[in-house]
């Protein structure tokens, strides 16, 4: 058996798998916005599970943001400021006297889907998580790769527009970007939800913004193939949700390499898959990697 702890902005989520993958148990607390309450609260969230089923079990913990190699400090955790410059991993490996191993959670994504979700079928498999931020994870012959510095899969982090402008992919493809330029452009204040079911209402406006921002999508997917070429992009994350048809957005995303690679008739045979597991597939992910403290 193996735990798997999904620590987010708003939910502390934990499940317990067993090892042909099967779910046993699964409970969620609302995260406490602290660390020192974060660090206590996942440590009783295990200690609990460990006591009802009257055995010491690996752990995993799947984090926003990610480890800084060099010193063990977490970074980038804009939706959980308070994990920022924390030696989280050392902490709570601390509190629960044993190495606990934590991963960025587009990373736990990503190698849920490739170990047993929609992508257990293919070698190289990037993950894309489409939520109110936008992130992603590489994943390897199952394995998650991890760079020098931590930067791996972070496409939503590339510079885009002019030498001077600090834009990125994120900001046009996100929910929260994509809710930012909706209101920049209307001055509406809408959900990426509502603007995509206004959309399919017929709403000229919104299905001109959503058609752009399908463009934006799939230019920026062209990126990632062009770099990786993966064998699967597997999609997840609340946005993702609002993706009506994957086959558009790989017919689109065609085109662009057709351009940037002056071939007339681009024949993309990366498979564009809806995530199996949804929203759960993070925690599952760390329980996954949990498994690593086995062998």
């Amino acid at each position: 058996m193996n735990i798997g702890i999904d620590l987010g902005a708003t939910k502390i989520e934990s499940v317990l798998l067993e090892n042909n993958g099967n779910e046993i148990y699964k409970n969620r607390i609302e995260s406490p916005k602290n660390y020192e309450k974060t660090i206590t609260d996942i440590t009783n969230i295990v200690i609990d599970i460990e006591k009802k089923y009257k055995k010491k079990i690996n752990v995993g913990v799947c984090h926003p943001g990610s480890t800084n190699l060099d010193n063990g400090l977490i970074q980038n955790a804009f939706n959980s400021p308070w994990l920022n410059n924390r030696t989280f991993s050392k902490d709570i490996s601390k509190s629960l006297n044993r190495k606990i191993l934590c991963e960025n959670d587009a990373n736990c994504f990503a190698l849920s889907e490739a170990y047993d979700g929609s992508a257990k079928d293919y070698k190289t498999v990037f993950g894309i998580i489409l939520g109110s931020g936008c992130g992603g994870g590489l994943i390897i012959n199952k394995k998650i790769q991890i760079g020098p510095n931590s930067f791996t899969g972070e496409w939503g982090h590339i510079p885009i527009g002019k030498p001077d402008s600090s834009s990125n992919i994120e900001e046009y493809i996100s929910g929260k970007g994509l809710e930012r330029k909706y209101y920049s452009k209307f001055k509406k204040k809408l959900s990426a939800k509502q603007i995509f079911n206004n959309s399919r209402k017929n709403l000229k406006d919104d299905m001109e913004f959503v058609n752009e921002f399908l463009l934006k999508l799939s230019r920026s997917l062209s990126l990632i193939i062009n770099l990786i070429d993966p064998d699967a992009l597997v999609f997840g994350g609340g946005l993702s949700n609002e993706l009506d048809s994957l086959d558009k957005i790989k017919s689109l995303t065609e085109n662009y390499l057709s351009n940037f690679n002056n071939i007339k008739n681009v024949n993309l045979k990366t498979l564009f898959l809806k995530a199996k597991y949804g929203d759960a597939s993070g925690v599952r992910g760390a329980a996954i990697l949990s498994r690593q403290n086995s062998t």
